[in-house]
């Protein structure tokens, strides 16, 4: 028999003990989320990669997405950031700020999410915070990294004559939010299923970054929209670019979405939320770069070089060779 005490809410650290320990277990440096913070050590041959990356509700995702979605873009955006940087995964501290009506379903949801994406990329939670907010769900993490001591990818190696690359594919999250938004009628179940499911739930090139490493001279993920992205690595590393529009590699949703329309095209090259890796990469490493491409799945695909120009200038070229109009470079917050 249930007692009315059974059905009382878990409270702060029935929470922790339901659905956040469990997440803790399989890495030691936890210590069980029994103590105010995690210790762990780092392999003398490595260095430790740290990354944040917060999401809020109505900016990052939408409200009303699953739970089970929204962890898996909130762990894999962090991972994103790691292998652009050519680590791989260690370890994640979480901070949730929640509403005081977000429900135990949501959270075991949410939990569940986390678990499930900790077993595919091989790491833990090591530890966080839990508070209540009057505002919307806000979420962060802070991901730990492990790269080779002094190897780690910067955004400031890229040298004129480099050539460029991008992993994956570029434009569906672009497209997927905007038939999120209903401003984007797709009348193919199939298409819009591939969209919105890299809108929701990005997938983060971690078998590929650390093996950039002797390899890349430049490297970062896009998340604020190809162009805007690539203005950073050229901010960073003194120079400017130039690329083909018609080379970036698309996925055949995102195809067949785009067709023949500029706008459309502009939306796919600025969008944002791809989380592919784009890196600077010599010519002679092009019969390394098709192998990795070939042993991991991953397509990498060049779009074109680094110049010498002002620095963070980016001319994209369409299909005449004619310098293209983009209305912005990609997303900003501020």
């Amino acid at each position: 028999m249930t007692s009315p005490r059974d059905n009382k809410p878990l409270g702060e650290f029935g929470r922790i003990d339901r659905y956040f320990k469990p997440l803790a277990a399989g890495f030691p440096g936890a210590r069980g989320l029994a103590d105010d913070a995690a210790v762990f050590g780092v392999p003398a041959d490595k260095e430790l990669v740290v990354t944040t990356d917060a999401m809020v509700a109505g900016v990052h995702f939408f409200p009303d997405d699953p739970p089970g979605d929204i962890a898996a873009k909130l762990l894999r955006v962090n991972l994103s950031d790691l292998a652009a940087m050519g680590a791989e995964p260690h370890a994640y501290t979480l901070v949730t700020s929640l509403p005081k009506d977000v429900g135990e379903d949501w959270l075991a949801a949410f939990a569940a999410g986390l678990g499930s994406d900790q077993e595919r990329f091989g790491f833990g939670l090591a530890g966080g915070d839990s508070v209540s907010t009057t505002g919307p769900i806000t979420l962060s993490v802070t991901a730990f990294g492990l790269v080779p001591k002094g190897r780690a990818l910067p955004r400031w190696g890229g040298q004129v004559g480099d050539r460029l690359f991008v992993t994956g594919s570029v434009g569906d999250a672009a497209l997927g939010l905007q038939v999120a938004f209903g401003r984007l009628e797709v009348a193919d179940p199939a298409v819009r299923t591939v969209l919105l499911g890299r809108l929701r739930r990005p997938d983060p090139r971690t078998g590929v970054g650390p093996r950039l490493v002797g390899l890349a001279t430049g490297c970062l993920d896009v998340s604020d929209g190809l162009v805007a992205d690539l203005g950073h690595l050229c901010e960073e590393s003194g120079c400017a670019a130039m690329f083909e529009a018609t080379r970036v590699p698309l996925s055949d949703a995102a195809r067949a979405v785009v067709g023949n329309d500029p706008a459309r095209l502009a939306l796919v090259l600025t969008g944002g939320d791809d989380y592919e890796l784009l890196f600077s990469a010599p010519e002679e490493a092009r019969p390394a770069l098709r192998a990795l491409s070939e042993d991991t799945g991953v397509p990498i695909t060049e779009i074109g070089r680094l110049v010498e120009g002002k620095a963070g200038v980016v001319k994209v070229l369409d299909s005449d060779g004619q310098s293209m109009a983009l209305p912005a470079r990609g997303w900003e917050h501020f």
